[in-house]
């Protein structure tokens, strides 16, 4: 999922990147300008990214159901699929990295032992939609391709380095072949975001936030890497300009890739901030937004605004 490929990697370095470093971003939209106008926080109401850019529910009441009143319910089974499908990519990487660290002789012997899918359970609580039951063998079939995808990602990538640096060390191995930060832990709250955020991946070659999606695409999913990436340069004050998502898909017995690879510009930048303003607002005031005038039939929240 966050590994490129080589075609992949001369469009993000012959274009993507140059235009990143030549499309300049307003300074004062710059993360480390957190203590300033417009970036400075107005509300006290620390919000999570995902409730900023989230915006399944046009009218954000699904943020004001949960915040203000307190309501919980059961996650979507689209929901609910996607959390699990996270943990399985972010299990194998570090798993293939300890691995790795830990091998005693030929590393890609060490990393044999991920062949095999390495599945947890899928049935549980977190996994029981609001109506009906989730497809629980479609979800063990997807979950076991993705991780296969994986594996022959990571062997790859690990014999290429190893064929063109015959004497390199693990931890330099492991920093070429698996370039990325996985469920990285951000404090947002130099932004009024909570300070307890994770982003699902983050390659630190080239600085650019990833953001896996198993749904399908929508405009506002580019708000994601964008809020991640302000965070970022408040928190270590160098650019991050580039956002790439990767949106999953399954046909056929296999995993197909689409990415997005976009530019966090000033237009993107002050989409957030807005958004993080007025959603503030709606918690800190108690506002109720009301219902949208289509409700999406996926919202986990769909039977409390419609409970007829």
């Amino acid at each position: 999922m966050y590994f490129l490929s080589n075609e992949e990697k001369r469009l993000l370095l012959r274009r993507q990147a140059p235009q990143a470093r030549e499309r300049a971003v307003a300074e004062e939209l710059r993360g480390w300008n957190w203590d300033k106008p417009p970036l400075s926080p107005i509300f006290d109401t620390r919000l999570g990214v995902y409730e900023v850019a989230g915006h399944y529910c046009p009218t954000g009441r699904d943020l004001y159901l949960r915040r203000v009143t307190n309501v919980r319910v059961p996650p979507s089974p689209a929901m609910a699929e996607g959390g699990y499908l996270h943990a399985l990519l972010c299990r194998i990487i570090l798993a293939a990295k300890r691995a790795l660290y830990t091998a005693e002789t030929n590393p890609l012997d060490a990393l044999q032992a991920l062949q095999e899918p390495a599945l947890t359970p899928v049935e549980g609580p977190g996994l029981v939609p609001i109506a009906d039951e989730p497809d629980v063998d479609g979800l063990r079939e997807k979950a076991a391709l993705l991780w296969n995808h994986e594996y022959r990602q990571i062997v790859a990538r690990v014999q290429d380095v190893l064929a063109r640096q015959p004497r390199i060390g693990i931890d330099s191995l492991v920093n070429l072949a698996l370039p990325v930060i996985v469920e990285q832990k951000l404090d947002g709250t130099f932004l009024g975001l909570s300070p307890h955020l994770s982003v699902d991946a983050f390659v630190w070659s080239e600085p650019m936030v990833l953001d896996v999606k198993f749904g399908r695409k929508e405009p506002f999913h580019r708000l994601s890497t964008t809020g991640y990436a302000l965070v970022m340069e408040s928190i270590y004050e160098y650019p991050v300009n580039l956002g790439c998502l990767v949106y999953a898909s399954f046909a056929d017995g296999r995993v197909l890739l689409e990415r997005d690879f976009h530019v966090i510009d000033d237009e993107l930048r002050q989409w957030f901030i807005e958004a993080r303003d007025e959603r503030a607002r709606l918690v800190e005031e108690e506002i109720d937004p009301g219902l949208p005038e289509q409700c999406p039939l996926s919202c986990p929240y769909y039977r409390v605004c419609h409970p007829e």
